[in-house]
């Protein structure tokens, strides 16, 4: 590649910022606040939440730029792990993307609800889920794609309700008297570390994004310098933007409101601008969910398609309407594991205890695959890589956080963890009935041997 056409340290400090913003920051404050004991317990999680993103995205970061290939997320786990495991936690990732594409839309639903039903109920709310996925899936049935404008369009209505909710600390006026509630801080017990767990929970979610920065390795002008300093200025500005908006729901709601309010934004948005304010906000707010709900339905069926071209999923997945270039039978499939979770789990808090549980897996996993490719790729340093500072202590860091994160799910929703494990075991039990028998015994693992060996080919190039 060009090093005019490689990516600037600008370019990869906004492609964090987009990776990571999403939905989130307009619903997790409340669940994040309802885990914690004390105002200081709440921010500082949030703090916490960003430094193990930076730790996470340096560590994709390298793995990216020591495995350079497209869709280097859901390869670096045949490249580093037996194909049973990997297979099977691809398969948990794509089903935990559908669950997080639900919990999307709850909480577009939980905005737009109240417009519509007098008296709006969790079941209303996921009919609205379900409808918006039914809808942007026969969209995509008949070809039509968005365009990067809309994308562009969607990043700035969030980035424009962001902004709207740190401007409400610019009116005294409309601060809660009731901000500074006699709070009494707990003393470290069992407790209080599963509701640190808890808060900490809700911010990964609001934090994710940045494992993709796996797939930018080899496109980054400058990547030994540029790549940290882009991933670090994008999170640190990331961590700034949560805690002024988390700031305004602390002023405005006040921190005892905050754990039980639902429409936390439109609320803030509503006292500044008045009840057409709060009408305006909900209607945006569901509009940008619509969009992200449209990007997924998008993108993993594209995933899915990769993975069976790749010989990990089976030969249906590759089913293609030539005509439209619909990938019919991945785009169904995966709408249907979307509405299918919200089946079995109809509220946000549901949803985001099953996908965190699958996430902590997966980010655990795939972070650990640096270990295994620093031991592998050691040709490679010295050649322009990126390469970590402060490893192993980084990646070490992060992958603890996220077992953690995992462990406090497993002992406060066991429910979500025993279906988590069950669905990842009867992956890899799918892999030996069927994959093994459609490559005949060992040619999956010689593909992937084959794969392993074009990779040090081209590294080798270097």
């Amino acid at each position: 590649m060009k090093d005019k056409q490689k990516l600037s340290l600008f370019d990869i400090t906004m492609i964090v910022i987009g990776l990571v913003i999403g939905m989130g920051i307009f619903r997790t404050a409340k669940d994040a606040a309802a885990a914690s004991s004390s105002p200081a317990i709440y921010f500082g999680v949030w703090i916490l939440g960003g430094l193990i993103a930076i730790c996470g995205a340096l560590t994709y970061a390298e793995i990216g730029s020591r495995y350079p290939v497209t869709g280097g997320y859901y390869k670096i786990f045949a490249v580093c792990y037996h194909p049973s495991l990997a297979f099977g936690i691809n398969c948990i990732i794509l089903i935990s993307n559908a669950a997080s594409l639900s919990g999307v839309a709850l909480i577009g639903s939980e905005y737009i609800a109240p417009l519509i039903f007098k008296a709006p109920t969790s079941f209303n709310e996921a009919m609205l889920s379900i409808g918006a996925i039914v809808i942007f899936y026969g969209v995509n049935l008949m070809g039509l794609r968005m365009s990067a404008n809309t994308q562009n369009v969607l990043m700035i209505i969030k980035l424009c309700l962001i902004l709207v909710l740190i401007a409400a600390l610019l009116f005294p006026q409309l601060y809660n008297t009731n901000t500074h509630e006699n709070v009494v801080a707990n003393a470290a017990s069992a407790n209080s570390i599963l509701l640190f767990g808890i808060a900490l929970k809700a911010v990964s979610f609001t934090y994710g994004g940045y494992q993709q920065t796996i797939n930018f390795g080899e496109e980054v002008h400058n990547p030994q310098k540029n790549t940290p300093r882009g991933i670090v200025m994008g999170i640190i500005t990331i961590i700034i933007l949560y805690l002024c908006v988390n700031y305004s729901y602390y002023k405005i709601i006040g921190f005892e409101a905050l754990k039980s309010t639902k429409g936390i934004a439109a609320i803030v948005a509503g006292k500044m601008f008045g009840a057409a304010g709060g009408y305006t906000l909900s209607v945006l707010l569901f509009l940008a969910v619509l969009a992200y709900v449209n990007v997924l339905l998008l993108s993993n069926p594209r995933v899915m398609y990769a993975m069976s071209m790749d010989g990990i999923l089976p030969k249906a997945f590759k089913k293609k309407d030539e005509k439209r270039d619909v990938l019919t039978v991945s785009l169904s499939v995966f709408a249907a594991i979307c509405v299918i979770v919200l089946f079995f789990a109809d509220r946000f808090d549901q949803i985001l205890s099953f996908t965190i549980f699958l996430d902590s897996i997966g980010m655990a996993t795939s972070a650990g695959a640096i270990f295994i490719l620093r031991k592998r790729t050691k040709h490679l340093d010295g050649t322009g890589i990126y390469k970590m500072k402060l490893y192993p202590l980084l990646p070490a860091v992060f992958i603890l956080a996220y077992i953690f994160v995992g462990a406090v799910i497993a002992i406060t929703n066991p429910q979500y963890a025993v279906t988590g494990i069950s669905v990842l075991t009867v992956f890899i039990m799918l892999y030996f009935i069927f994959c093994k028998k459609t490559h005949g015994g060992n040619n999956h693992v010689s593909g992937q041997a084959k794969d392993d060996l074009d990779y040090k080919q081209k590294n080798g190039r270097h």
